[in-house]
């Protein structure tokens, strides 16, 4: 009996991506799971504040189209389809736990560097995305420690 029957693996795109992937293709086999990616993107008036008196709309839209380019290439490294890979605008953890409640996702993988100290206590999108999850959450840790 599988475990799991979909899981979503949230990608935050940069080249530590691929051990977090490695892992969701290795627990998806085992479970004969489907997978689904997601890279959510944070508008820039979130990242910088909205007193920028400046129309990132251009800025954006590049931004999200090389979120997309580069999530198509890591879903092919997995063999996963066009249809379950997601460039998604929006705070991570607000996003991540919609498309679980509305896929019907029974674990979500994400990276996490395993932060100590105050940035443990300020929090990071890993922990904020096992906050309010109504399924399991896999961290795979990612870089130096990895």
């Amino acid at each position: 009996m599988s475990l799991y029957k979909h899981i979503l693996v949230a990608v935050d795109l940069t080249d530590e991506a691929d051990v977090v992937l490695d892992k969701a293709r290795e627990i998806a086999e085992a479970n004969s799971a489907k997978l689904t990616l997601v890279h959510v993107v944070e508008p820039l008036s979130v990242a910088y504040g909205s007193d920028i008196p400046l129309d990132l709309t251009t800025l954006q839209d590049e931004i999200t189209q090389q979120a997309r380019d580069r999530i198509h290439r890591l879903a092919e490294k997995i063999h996963v389809d066009n249809g379950e890979q997601h460039v998604v605008y929006g705070r991570p953890e607000r996003e991540v736990h919609r498309i679980v409640e509305e896929s019907d996702v029974d674990l979500v993988i994400v990276g996490s560097h395993g932060r100590h100290g105050l940035a443990l206590i300020l929090g990071s999108t890993s922990t904020s995305i096992l906050h309010g999850a109504t399924c399991d959450v896999l961290a795979v840790r990612v870089g130096k420690h990895s």
